[in-house]
């Protein structure tokens, strides 16, 4: 049996040092849209690829990415429906996969874009992350998903889990993931062209299964507040911020 703790994540510095000092990070030369040179291949479907990452930085754990698409300058804010569905829809068999292994205490699943966002490849890639002893969800609870309905099936957070503004996309079954990926859609879009007059350039998704709950939590990328980083301290913006902001969403729905 795994003996279980709720020890922090251990990074490999010396595995991180080989990453950096590799010729992809070093040049403009991009793996992801090299297919003969990929290694570790798990699964793939048309041009969507799962395979394990080359660089695992985590300790007591199983790092894959997910390539989302060929298109090197791809992403979900700007993708054909039908594109994002099947990205969707991919990704969530991979990640079941890996939930359904009774080795894995937690599955992340999880997606950066843009430069303030703590990725370092602009290809469009996922990442899911298998644990063996750490509890991903240890400091989540179930009212940093709630708040101000924009739709049904689409929560701005009055709890956030770090601050400001956190969209919550929820589907309460499997077979409804084209709903998910169709609003993820929407609210990428909004906010790398109306939100914040188009100054933000990231963000990130994070998803989470909380019993049969499915829920992708979209979360705008910005210099992170001290009050979080020093104190844990989440912020949230005025209700009537909120308010706006669904009123602007709902115009693009």
């Amino acid at each position: 049996m795994i003996e279980h703790t709720d020890d922090p994540l251990i990074f490999n510095a010396a595995v991180n040092r080989q990453k950096y000092a590799s010729h992809d990070l070093a040049t403009d030369y991009c793996p992801f849209c090299h297919l003969e040179d990929l290694t570790d291949i798990l699964a793939r479907k048309e041009d969507m690829i799962w395979l394990k990452n080359k660089y695992p930085t985590i300790e007591k754990s199983l790092m894959t990415v997910l390539i989302e698409s060929e298109e090197h300058l791809g992403d979900i804010s700007t993708n054909a429906k039908e594109k994002n569905r099947a990205i969707f829809a991919f990704a969530f068999d991979c990640w079941t996969s890996l939930l359904d292994d009774s080795k894995y205490r937690s599955v992340l699943m999880f997606k950066n874009y843009g430069p303030r966002s703590g990725g370092t490849l602009r290809h469009p890639h996922m990442q899911i992350i298998a644990l063996e002893e750490v509890d991903g969800y240890a400091e989540i609870s179930t009212e940093n998903f709630e708040g101000l309905e924009v739709v049904p099936g689409l929560v701005l957070s009055e709890r956030p889990v770090m601050g400001f503004v956190e969209f919550n996309i929820e589907i309460e079954q499997r077979n409804e993931v084209d709903q998910l990926a169709d609003l993820t859609g929407t609210v990428t879009h909004y906010l790398t062209t109306t939100f914040m007059d188009g100054r933000c350039d990231s963000y990130n998704l994070f998803f989470y299964k909380l019993g049969e709950r499915l829920i992708c939590k979209v979360v705008p990328r910005f210099v992170t507040s001290p009050y979080f980083i020093g104190y844990k301290i989440p912020q949230v913006q005025h209700r009537a911020r909120l308010e706006t902001i669904a009123k602007e969403l709902r115009e693009c729905l």
